[in-house]
């Protein structure tokens, strides 16, 4: 990857910031963006720029459409192109059926689904070749009542997955890992992962490595297009 220029949205914190810092290690460059987290954007550039190569903390707000629509553009006057796409961003918000809106549900579908949907026309548009990997959740194969607006959203973005893939081809590889018990949720802790995980065929929760591997799989395979890596323990066999 060296040489190489990736776009990681929400890459500022969690396992954005971890595929940020890896791509770097990798030898590639990278546009960190992010929506608020101004400083530890620049805390993940100055990180990846320790390893050799140029980091850019690139600022949008998913749930204003023209910034979406502006991103890509963006980042190619920054570092002159981009060849790699990592959509990562998403909102995470509670919501039931019983009492789910419109506004709730458009919400989670701008932010999870048609801003990596916009952000990846546009990277097709002026990408020669390249390669694009989109953040599902392994909740798509078992459900979350607790969170539906966010996992019909995940939906959407598995089905532009294959979409995008067969679109994009040839000279664009568009492909999707879906993570499990990964890191706790906000304002949750490693106690809340650890009770979670008995309900994981491998009985344990994973690492932001784990995720990070499977990336880099995809993102070094030329022959591999509109598939789906479960890295998840094995959840998404049993449901939820």
């Amino acid at each position: 990857m060296r040489g190489k220029v990736a776009l990681v949205t929400g890459a500022a914190r969690r396992i954005g910031r971890a595929m940020a810092v890896a791509l770097a290690e990798q030898g590639a460059s990278v546009l960190v963006h992010y929506s608020r987290s101004a400083d530890e954007a620049n805390e993940v550039c100055r990180e990846a720029s320790a390893r050799g190569v140029e980091a850019w903390a690139v600022q949008a707000d998913f749930a204003k459409l023209d910034e979406c629509e502006a991103l890509v553009e963006r980042g190619r006057a920054i570092a002159g192109s981009i060849e790699i796409l990592i959509n990562n961003a998403s909102i995470f918000s509670p919501s039931a059926l019983r009492d789910l809106t419109f506004g709730r549900l458009a919400a989670d579908v701008q932010v999870n689904a048609w801003a990596p949907f916009v952000i990846s026309r546009a990277f097709a548009r002026q990408a020669g070749r390249g390669k694009i990997v989109n953040l599902l959740d392994s909740r798509i194969r078992g459900g979350d009542r607790s969170h539906a607006a966010y996992v019909l959203s995940k939906h959407l973005l598995a089905v532009l997955t294959k979409m995008t893939a067969l679109e994009y081809a040839p000279d664009i590889t568009v492909n999707a890992v879906a993570p499990g018990l990964i890191l706790p949720p906000e304002g949750k802790d490693e106690i809340y992962l650890d009770r979670l995980a008995m309900s994981v065929p491998l009985k344990r929760h994973g690492q932001a490595q784990d995720v990070v591997d499977a990336v880099l799989f995809l993102l070094h395979s030329d022959f591999v297009t509109g598939q789906v890596i479960y890295v998840d323990g094995g959840r998404h066999l049993s449901g939820f």
